[in-house]
């Protein structure tokens, strides 16, 4: 358990650097769409661009990563990949950036999108699918980061909140915690937790 509790630490740790480029992305265009007054329907629309992208990359990162290092049976990969991002990209899409924007005093409504659009739920399959028959994950994590950290702004700014100044470090600050907690757990730690121990000594070479 020490173990595998330092190399998820180490692997947080790495991931930290890359995860706050992704969300100073997210606060620059933040401020575009403030400064232009883009309508909330743009945002909408990406929202649902991405988010639904998002999900499958994360179902296809997370099915890699189990399927590189351990070979079950198929029932297993498919749950694992399925629970690793359906549950996980809700929260870090949704629910974290709803919970932010309610601690700064700005009220936008609550949704589940997989719960809301039904369609959402079976593109899972399609990215455990691609992460079962061609198991990558370095592209598709880094990928994975900008999709959640794009799709967290957008369900923000989908709502035509109110920003101002002082705000925007603590954008910034739930837009990365949304992305590094959540992402990283779904592509990395989840898979991690059913690893072998002689499995988890090759982990660091590949990210």
């Amino acid at each position: 358990m020490k173990v595998k509790i330092v190399h998820i630490a180490k692997e947080l740790k790495n991931h930290a650097p890359f995860t706050a480029f992704g969300a100073a992305t997210g606060v620059a265009i933040m401020l575009v769409i403030v400064f232009f007054n883009v309508p909330g329907k743009i945002s909408y629309t990406a929202f649902y661009i991405l988010h639904p992208a998002h999900i499958i990359l994360s179902a296809l990162t997370t099915t890699a990563m189990y399927r590189l290092h351990n070979h079950s049976r198929l029932w297993v990969i498919i749950l694992i990949g399925y629970t690793g991002s359906i549950g996980i990209a809700t929260l870090s899409d949704a629910l974290i950036p709803y919970a932010g924007m309610h601690l700064l005093g700005i009220k936008i409504p609550f949704s589940i999108p997989f719960m809301e659009e039904l369609w959402i739920t079976p593109l899972a399959f399609v990215g455990i699918a691609i992460g079962y028959l061609l198991p990558t994950t370095k592209f598709p994590h880094a990928g994975h980061v900008l999709l959640s950290t794009w799709a967290s702004l957008f369900y923000i700014t989908q709502h035509k909140t109110v920003i101002q100044g002082w705000m925007l470090f603590f954008i910034f600050l739930f837009l990365f915690l949304s992305v590094w907690l959540p992402c990283c757990i779904s592509d990395i730690v989840y898979p991690l937790l059913f690893f072998k121990n002689k499995e988890k000594e090759h982990l660091s070479k590949k990210y």
